[in-house]
């Protein structure tokens, strides 16, 4: 059985798509308004189920507030991310007054090169065009993450609608790589967009591992599920082998817990029981392998730990409200299949099913 890393399985599944957006000059008094991802989202990365915007300040200082929460201020080095997509402000002061931006502009600049030289100063908003660095008293990089949500994303969830990572705490490689990536598109070379994903996607993840790390022991969440001996030793046993035939009682006698205290355990950790996380997770398995594999949906569904393509079509349609083969045609365009082999349930590389039987005829029904 493969040794799972859930963290890992839930990042390679979700699809994340990373992009540096704008590099934001700004001196005076300034403040910034940035709309919910549900409005900013489509006009920068469209198509995406979901995007999550972050903020590193390269030069200076600065706040960032969404309401509800105190302002959070943002010190040079800092990265700050949004993951719930929530609207922001960011500016020099607590309680400045955004400039005023109105206007479809970041829709008729969606495919110019990036990133988007934009200054703000005082009231003032101008974009295209760049303070030099001299003039500047703050300097930040905007980037967006696009990430799947369905079927099935327990990351998003567990984490805080202002993820802050101190400059000290931010991996070294962090902003020379974002300022090298944003130099590198400024400067048109080729392969700088794809370098600009990269970095992106690489923030996110080094994010979610350190706020993974600075978790206090008591949390509640599926980030401490993972660290909790009995239910993250449950998870990972599901993610190694989704397909297998977990029941609670086999759950518990591996992790050493009797049935209703895993159970309960696992409840209190994530809010859900054991076997309706393993049926999430096994949709979340099924629609990578649907978007990334050439396997029919009887063999994805046979891969999964269905011996029903109607049970999995079923339980599929709950979780994202499309039938599997019509789920996957609205998929087409973003799948990115890996020459004529599939991927198996747990990611590992598997032969094309060429019987139409799947790659797991044994797997057990649910």
């Amino acid at each position: 059985m493969n040794v799972a890393d859930p963290l890992s399985d839930v990042l390679r599944s979700v699809r994340l798509r990373g992009s540096v957006f704008f590099h934001v000059s700004c001196r005076d008094e300034w403040a910034a308004q940035a709309p919910s991802s549900k409005v900013m989202g489509p006009a920068v990365m469209p198509g995406a189920e979901h995007v999550i915007e972050y903020h590193m300040i390269v030069k200076g200082e600065g706040w960032v507030a969404v309401d509800g929460e105190p302002p959070l201020r943002l010190r040079e080095g800092d990265i700050v991310m949004l993951p719930h997509g929530d609207e922001h402000v960011v500016s020099s002061a607590p309680g400045v007054t955004p400039a005023d931006e109105r206007g479809d502009w970041l829709v008729r600049m969606r495919d110019d090169p990036k990133p988007i030289p934009v200054t703000y100063r005082g009231g003032m908003f101008e974009v295209g065009r760049g303070l030099p660095p001299d003039e500047a008293t703050a300097v930040i990089v905007c980037g967006f993450i696009a990430v799947d949500l369905k079927p099935f994303n327990p990351l998003i969830e567990a984490l805080p609608r202002l993820l802050h990572l101190p400059a000290e705490g931010v991996g070294a490689w962090v902003a020379p790589m974002l300022e090298h990536a944003a130099a590198e598109t400024g400067a048109r070379r080729a392969g700088s967009a794809a370098l600009l994903q990269r970095v992106s996607e690489m923030v996110f993840v080094d994010g979610a591992r350190r706020y993974l790390d600075s978790l206090p022991a008591q949390s509640r969440g599926w980030l401490s599920a993972l660290r909790d001996r009995q239910v993250g030793r449950a998870i990972a046993l599901m993610h190694g082998d989704p397909a297998a035939p977990w029941t609670l009682d086999d759950l518990g006698r591996r992790v050493g817990l009797s049935r209703s205290a895993l159970h309960e355990r696992f409840v209190a950790l994530i809010g859900m029981p054991p076997m309706q996380y393993l049926t999430s997770w096994r949709m979340q398995c099924g629609a990578r392998l649907l978007r990334e594999s050439h396997l029919s949906v009887a063999a994805v569904a046979l891969e999964i730990g269905y011996d029903s393509e109607a049970a999995f079509s079923r339980a599929f349609k709950r979780a994202t409200g499309l039938p599997p083969a019509t789920w996957r045609r609205g998929q087409a365009g973003a799948a990115t299949p890996s020459g004529a082999a599939g991927l198996s349930a747990s990611g590992a590389a598997t032969e094309p099913d060429r019987s139409g039987t799947g790659a797991n005829p044994a797997a057990s029904g649910r």
